[in-house]
């Protein structure tokens, strides 16, 4: 059946086959990851991957000007 609507739609069958797999993940007739769940795994990864380069960024600049006020401290 997945093979005659993959060939209706232009698609490949492995891909329908998924697709109604997340389906019914998304509806709860299967255990899994649904789709708003991964989403939102993707985003906070994201944030965390900008919330480490800010906190690289704020790191260096808190050594620059640490060793500045040092060497103005030294004179």
């Amino acid at each position: 059946m997945v093979k005659r609507v993959a060939d209706q739609l232009g698609y490949g069958a492995e891909s329908v086959r998924l697709w109604v797999r997340q389906a019914d993940i998304d509806d709860g007739h299967q255990p899994g990851v649904s789709t708003d769940e991964a989403s939102r795994v993707r985003e906070l990864e994201q944030e965390v991957r900008e919330l480490r380069r800010a906190n690289e960024v704020l790191k260096r600049a808190a050594s620059f000007f640490g060793a500045e006020l040092d060497r103005q401290y030294r004179r």
